[in-house]
Parts: C-alpha cells; structure tokens; sequence
C-alpha cells in the first residue's frame, strides 16, 4: 500500500481550474494531489529578433517554486535561474511547442509561466499540463481546440512514474520521489506518440522490463489528465 492509499497505477485527484486569473490571455490552476501549480499564458505580438520576418511564432516558459510551497522556504530566483529551474522551464518549453503549429500564429511569441503554490511531488509534469489549457484558453478558440485545424496541433500531458522499494508506481507523490530507485518523466502527445522521456536510475539500475511497465503506466495515467483537459474545453 501506497502512502496515500492509491494502487500502484493510480494517479493522485486531478482538478484543472480554468481562468484562475484574468489578466493573462490564458490561465488554469492545476490540483494533482496535494501539488498546485498556477500556469498563465502571455501573448506579445513580437519574436525574439532571430526569429523576425519568418513569419513564425514562437513559445518559452518559466518555472518558479514559491517560497511557502514546500515546508522548507525556498529562496526566490533574484539572481536568475537554478540549473535545475532551467532543466525545468526548457522541458516545458519543449512540450509545448510541441503542441503549437508555430507556423499558424503569426509572428506572436506565447509565454507560459508556472508558479508552483505548493509541490508534493510531480511539479514539472502538472505544470505541463496546466500549461497546456491555459494555452489552448489563450488561442481564444477552447471549442475547436482539439480539431487539428488551428494553431493549437496537438494535445499534450505529463506525467511521473518510477520504482520505489522494487515496484513500479504511477504519479510519484514527495515521499515516493525521495525513496524512488529509478524516477521518470513522461511527456505524451493524445495519439501516444512520446514527446520527451526523462528517466534516471538514482541508486541501481532498472531494467527493461521495469522500462515497459513505467511506460505504459505513463501512457494510462496521461490519458487520465487528457481526459481532465477535455471535460474543462468542452465545458466552455
């Protein structure tokens, strides 16, 4: 039995909160367990300079734990990012660019920030996928965004997974993650074709088996956040 409670292929309650603030062209605060994470989307009507005259848009994110969201304070980036924020907000970044035709938006540049107001474990997959709706809100067109005809091309979740004490376990939680032998990141597109897969042994290696079986809990416990994704656009 898990901390929580939850089976082994179990994903902790995730609630996806539309518009959790209006300023932004797009926002959604993600609830996954007892990890929230605030995403807002930003439009500007410009690229960076290398990008100028291509007609292309562009997309990068940014990442920040606030102080009060874990029980020890974490300091504020002042002097710029960490090496693991950045990890971090390219790994957004990436998945989320996966999800746009750039070449459908105009010579726009999407910014996606993710605050973490409070981190039980998974803050980087939550993120991607609050990110993701607060991008389709920010398209202004949450009734087609899952048709393939505008910009937003493809549906994009997250998930963690890994091996604590030998089992395979779905939707690592704080205490899981601390213990795991192996942690995971998967980052999935809705036909099931990966985007990015991050996996580290951290103190024995895990073998091809334990690889299959991470895998396709990862591709279950994504389509359950999809499935979240769906029932707030559809709800507009």
């Amino acid at each position: 039995m898990r901390l929580d409670g939850r089976a082994e292929d179990e994903i902790r309650p995730v609630e996806l909160l539309p518009n959790w603030v209006s300023a932004p062209a797009g926002s959604a605060l993600v609830r996954q367990g007892a990890t929230w994470v605030l995403c807002t989307v930003t439009v500007e009507s410009r690229v960076p300079i290398w990008m100028r005259g291509r007609g292309r848009g562009w997309l990068t994110a940014t990442y920040n734990m606030l102080p009060g969201a874990t029980t020890e304070r974490t300091e504020r980036d002042r002097r710029g990012p960490t090496g693991r924020t950045q990890e971090i907000e390219r790994l957004i970044g990436r998945s989320l660019r996966a999800a746009v035709a750039l070449d459908r938006t105009g010579e726009r540049t999407f910014r996606v920030d993710c605050d973490v107001l409070q981190a039980d474990g998974g803050t980087r997959t939550a993120a991607i996928g609050g990110g993701w709706l607060a991008l389709a809100l920010a398209l202004g067109a949450p009734a087609r965004a899952l048709d393939g005809d505008g910009p937003l091309a493809e549906q994009v979740a997250a998930i963690s997974v890994g091996v604590v004490d030998g089992e395979v376990l779905l939707d690592l939680s704080y205490g899981e993650d601390v213990r795991a032998e192996t942690d995971m990141n998967v980052v999935m597109a809705a036909d099931g074709r990966f985007i990015e897969v991050q996996g580290t042994a951290e103190s024995q290696p895990f073998d091809r088996r334990q690889l299959d079986r991470m895998l396709d809990l990862a591709a279950d416990g994504i389509r359950a956040v999809m499935s979240a994704q769906e029932e707030v656009l559809l709800a507009r």
